[in-house]
């Protein structure tokens, strides 16, 4: 009510401190004084009681059915493929399945469809990224979407009539990194892991778009921990960074590997790509990705494709950082999907548990990162000689 979100309980002590549900939208920023700029007060939201609530709204209330999301972020992330796609609807989605933890398989979650977006600080063109990916992934997984924006919000505000939402998932990024998880991880998608969920919870979203884009979905399977991959073609794809002009291999580097997956490719048949993401439609994105069970490249917005990979015992995420350099993003995502993350290091490679601290060293943004192709081609046998091994 006028712009208020209002929490209405006979039991107060039930809502955390509402630091740690909402924000006052301002940009991420570090700093204490930046900190203490994005704490909420109770213009931003009020627990209040029935008594309360009778009292503000009088006999009526506006009601808006179904399901809402309330994104009570600025646009400073939103307008980023990673950042949406494998962070905030991530993190929405992982909320809401929560709901249904014994959803399985690839069939939509035993749930109400999301009605509406309401991007309560952004305007309509500025939720958008630069690769018109977001849209594409919100109206494809839910295609009777409606979004409403920043002036959407300050109507209903100047109204004054108070509004019911039937059920809402509120998101705010300055609140969830105050979260356990997110100090773990630097993720605020971790944040709804502490939540009940099923082993398939991203599999209805994941079928979703990239059917939109047209790739059949009828052959894929779910997978336990103990199941054996089906046989099939493993296909590898190398997203390449080498015409970005930033965060790129040293160029003989790149080379050498692109000659080692071919020679796999050679001699076990394997389909290898090496692709600019930048350069494929956005439909030769979410089908390539769909049938990828290899997928490597430099740190980077390509790797967020990751989030439409099939799950299987041989699906792996390789990832390059400049030695000494590591971060999250992607590892945790990875992980997040029930899929092997490595890292690399020139010629050495981690996992999780084993993971280093996060770091960005001088070089982490540079264009000559070292690699040794050879040694990413023997991980690659390795696993994608799982499944065989275990069949035999």
């Amino acid at each position: 009510m006028n712009g208020t979100v209002l929490v209405v309980t006979d039991d107060p002590k039930s809502i955390p401190d509402i630091s740690l549900i909402t924000s006052t939208a301002m940009n991420i920023a570090n700093g204490p004084e930046a900190v203490a700029a994005r704490l909420p007060t109770d213009r931003e939201m009020r627990i209040i009681s029935t008594a309360e609530a009778k009292t503000l709204f009088g006999r009526s209330v506006e009601v808006v059915d179904g399901v809402s999301w309330l994104v009570n972020d600025p646009p400073q992330f939103i307008t980023h493929y990673y950042h949406w796609s494998a962070e905030l609807f991530f993190g929405f989605w992982r909320t809401y399945s929560s709901l249904a933890p014994s959803s399985s398989t690839v069939q939509p979650a035993a749930l109400p469809a999301l009605r509406r977006v309401l991007f309560a600080h952004a305007d309509a063109d500025h939720w958008r990224d630069y690769a018109l990916m977001n849209q594409w992934v919100l109206r494809a997984a839910f295609p009777s979407l409606t979004t409403e924006f920043k002036a959407d919000w300050d109507d209903r505000a100047e109204m004054g009539r108070p509004v019911l939402l039937d059920r809402v998932v509120f998101s705010d990024r300055s609140a969830a990194m105050k979260g356990k998880n997110f100090i773990r991880t630097g993720r605020t998608a971790s944040e709804p892991f502490g939540l009940p969920g099923s082993a398939y919870w991203w599999s209805a979203i994941r079928a979703n778009v990239v059917r939109f884009a047209g790739f059949d979905t009828t052959s894929w399977t779910t997978f336990d921990e103990n199941d054996v991959e089906p046989p099939r073609t493993p296909v590898i794809t190398y997203i390449s960074r080498q015409e970005w002009g930033r965060r790129m291999l040293i160029p003989e580097h790149h080379e050498e590997l692109v000659r080692e997956l071919e020679a796999l490719r050679d001699k076990y048949g394997w389909e290898v790509n090496v692709v600019s993401m930048d350069k494929l439609s956005r439909v030769e994105q979410f089908r390539l990705s769909a049938r990828t069970t290899v997928m490597m490249g430099v740190h980077g917005n390509g790797l967020t494709s990751l989030v439409w990979m099939q799950p299987s015992p041989r699906a792996t995420v390789i990832e390059f950082f400049f030695p000494g350099g590591f971060a999250h993003d992607y590892e945790y995502t990875t992980r997040a999907l029930g899929m092997v993350h490595f890292g690399f290091w020139g010629n050495t490679s981690f996992t999780s548990p084993d993971t280093p601290p996060v770091a960005y060293p001088e070089g982490f943004q540079g264009n000559r990162i070292p690699l040794d192709g050879k040694a990413v081609a023997k991980l690659v046998v390795d696993r994608l000689m799982l499944a065989d091994e275990a069949d035999d």
